[in-house]
């Protein structure tokens, strides 16, 4: 189907050579990105366990599962969904482009000090990694253990701490008071229907499985333009760095040029990802390139943003 893009005032589409293919950014394998400006006109399915995404004018799109009436911004098309995190009211924002749920600077802290038991890290890893900006080696990150979102009831909610500056220009995008974001990291069980028109959103239980994002290698990455990936830093694990630091090790700016044996230049962020993966203790052997001279790490695999074995031993004897 033809989607009018009328409503654009201007498009920008800045694309770059990598490995000989043409992308909107690094780390993508995409040429051009609709904004919730544009698909605000139209009924949207997003259907993760489907891997499908459906598109079609309004009316044209049956929509299943629990829904929930939402506020839609007139110029943004951005989604406000109404939620509850500790019985106290708050508008979370329904973001799947995100691959991270966020929380603002404010509340974030204010939860992460009266309940130190929850599970937290610093350093964006796994679904966390967003860019490879040079702020997200410093990125707090927690497991909230309970988050009331519209009709759902969603347990173990990771979510990463938004700077000041960017929770007052994402607010000022929504319009109205927000906290945060609910990124697609905790909905991909889901079918979720976004139904503008009257401004509702569907979530439809596709399957049920935990996906284990943070189960991964503990570096920090940046996706290059040439296709490369730089290491940023390395997220610590029980106040020690979790991968081999140092002259022996990894150091921020080196660059990430194999897992395994296999080459990542030029691969996306998810691909890299889900290399980095696995189960808690695997090995992984990364190649590593620093000042134009290789040599190979050999590192483990850990779980992230999950109780220690102590942790739930104390809990069990009480």
């Amino acid at each position: 189907m033809t989607i009018s893009l009328s409503d654009l005032k201007q498009a920008k589409i800045p694309l770059k050579p990598v490995t000989g293919a043409a992308v909107l950014a690094a780390g993508m394998d995409v040429e051009i990105t609709l904004p919730s400006s544009v698909l605000r006109h139209y009924d949207v399915l997003v259907d993760f366990p489907g891997h499908k995404f459906s598109i079609g004018l309004p009316g044209t799109i049956h929509f299943q599962g629990s829904s929930a009436k939402v506020q839609i911004s007139p110029e943004s098309g951005l989604i406000q969904v109404p939620s509850k995190i500790e019985n106290k009211k708050y508008n979370l924002a329904l973001d799947l482009g995100s691959s991270i749920s966020f929380l603002s600077d404010e509340l974030f802290e204010k939860l992460a000090a009266a309940h130190t038991d929850w599970p937290h890290m610093t350093g964006a890893v796994g679904s966390a990694s967003m860019w490879g900006a040079d702020e997200e080696t410093q990125w707090k990150v927690m497991r909230l253990d309970r988050v009331q979102y519209g009709p759902l009831f969603l347990t173990n909610v990771a979510m990463a701490e938004l700077s000041p500056a960017t929770m007052d220009f994402f607010q000022k995008r929504a319009g109205l008071p927000t906290a945060g974001l609910i990124g697609s990291n905790v909905l991909l069980n889901y079918r979720v229907g976004l139904d503008y028109a009257h401004s509702m959103v569907y979530f439809d239980i596709g399957r049920m499985f935990n996906f284990p994002d943070f189960d991964v290698i503990g570096l920090v990455l940046r996706p290059e333009d040439d296709g490369r990936y730089t290491i940023r830093g390395v997220a610590e694990l029980g106040g020690q760095p979790s991968v081999p630091s140092g002259t022996n090790g990894v150091k921020a700016g080196d660059h990430l040029v194999a897992v395994d044996g296999i080459p990542v230049r030029g691969l996306t962020m998810g691909q890299v990802w889900s290399m980095l993966g696995g189960t808690p203790g695997q090995e992984r052997n990364l190649t590593i390139e620093r000042g134009g001279k290789e040599f190979t790490v050999a590192t483990n695999v850990q779980h992230f943003l999950g109780e220690v074995p102590e942790e739930r031993e104390g809990k069990k004897k009480k």
